[in-house]
């Protein structure tokens, strides 16, 4: 029976790695990340009608239809997240590692004629990371949570009236994740082993976005991201304790495996006011399609204690978020930005787990943008707090298994803070 368990807990190791995605979800429900540019950032992304930089190819790629000349745009966003745990089984706290991570963005634009312009993004759309140490309450579920996406995303905008433009392009994705966990081994009275997966993939999908101008002093802005289906292949290892059984090699040999991933299609929308000149006003919504993460059938090429297909239910839902952002122009050259915004998340209290301590979050920002001549550059900061959330379920080393390990289940109250400094620079020829 001992055997069998270690084996599900293999495969939900497998599974939850095909869940997650470089950095704490910033701003972005389940594992999606919005630090896009310096200037989103500090309108807390409420930049979906309005926007002045190359950014908006990811915000709303109708809005490059306004810009001149050739624009280049390089980023980047430090994210520092601050993680808690509180045990309800002992009462003990414990923090996971600290680390900073750095999601980074090009955008180049530029203008053929009065109504087409064309585009190029790279961008991390999705991106998450957590890291517990080797001996927390929890290492059986999670101890390294690691997924990073690369969007490489060309667009075409054409100005169809004066007060219509629209936008658009394909999205090629690429995925790479590590994840890594204890196994728990103790009935036995062996010590801890060990897993790793370390995986990667790709998917296409495709954006969408529209401009609508009624008045001079109003626009309205939609976007649309597709479903990106990403076809995941990797590799199992384990590390089996000292004293193992002989027999435990061929039960858990290291495995190649696939999967199929399916990242939430996205939509924007966002009602944009100029007429406080010089205050640009702006309230935005989006609504992130994540019941598409229902469940993961994963099929391993070795068998593991018998079994080569494994199926992970997640039950994830769908969520609304919304925003409201300010711009001030103080002079020609000096601008400052400030935004809130209030998050969903889309992880039911039957699966929250701590490889994805996703809650419900609210976000205050504030930064700058400054001119000087063709440079351009913005500052924002930006600090999330996640609502405090309790774990008690019946997730634990393996979750499948129809046993319940209370010692395993790293129930409790989780924290987290996030602290975000977003800097970019941008030229234009």
């Amino acid at each position: 029976m001992l055997c069998l368990r270690i084996a599900g807990s293999m495969l939900l190791i497998v599974l939850a790695s095909f869940a997650l995605i470089g950095a704490s979800p910033a701003f972005g429900s389940g594992f999606a990340i919005y630090t896009q540019g310096a200037a989103s950032l500090g309108q807390a992304a409420a930049t979906i009608a309005h926007g002045e930089d190359p950014s908006v190819i990811f915000f709303n790629p109708a809005l490059m239809s306004k810009f001149e000349g050739t624009q280049v745009e390089v980023g980047t966003t430090l994210l520092i997240p601050l993680r808690d745990f509180k045990s309800g089984l002992t009462g003990n706290s414990t923090s996971a590692e600290k680390d900073v991570f750095f999601p980074s963005t090009f955008f180049v634009t530029h203008r053929f004629t009065d109504k087409i312009s064309l585009g190029l993004g790279v961008f991390n759309p999705f991106g998450l990371a957590t890291e517990w140490a080797d001996n927390w309450e929890g290492r059986y579920i999670a101890t390294k949570s690691e997924l990073t996406t690369y969007d490489i995303n060309p667009v075409i905008s054409w100005q169809v009236t004066p007060w219509l433009a629209i936008g658009g392009g394909p999205d090629f994705l690429i995925l790479d994740t590590t994840l890594e966990k204890k196994l728990y081994f103790a009935p036995l009275g062996l010590a801890d082993g060990g897993q790793r997966f370390k995986g990667d993939g790709h998917g296409v999908g495709w954006s969408f976005g529209a401009l609508f101008e009624p008045h001079p002093d109003v626009s309205i802005g939609a976007s649309y991201r597709s479903m990106v289906r990403v076809n995941v292949d990797g590799k199992a290892e384990f590390t089996l304790p000292n004293g193992a059984p002989a027999y435990f090699s061929l039960l858990f040999p290291d495995t190649d495996g696939d999967a199929q991933l399916n990242l939430p299609q996205r939509v924007h929308f966002g009602v944009c006011y100029k007429g406080f000149y010089p205050l640009t006003l702006e309230v935005a919504a989006r609504w992130e399609g994540w019941s598409s993460f229902e469940q993961l059938i994963i099929r391993l090429d070795k068998p593991v204690a018998g079994s080569m297909v494994s199926v992970n239910n997640r039950y994830w839902h769908d969520v609304w978020t919304g925003s409201i952002g300010a711009k001030y122009q103080l002079n020609d050259r000096f601008a400052l930005v400030a935004g809130y915004l209030y998050q969903g998340n889309p992880v039911p209290d039957s699966t929250f787990d701590p490889s994805i301590p996703d809650a419900d979050a609210h976000l205050i920002t504030i930064g700058t943008d400054f001119r000087y001549g063709a440079l351009r550059a913005g500052l924002s900061y930006g600090f999330q707090k996640m609502v405090s959330r309790t774990k008690n379920n019946a997730v634990d080393d393996n979750p499948n298994d129809g046993f319940f390990n209370p010692l395993t289940a790293a129930n409790g109250e989780y924290n987290t803070d996030i602290h975000l400094i977003g800097l970019t620079l941008s030229y234009m020829f």
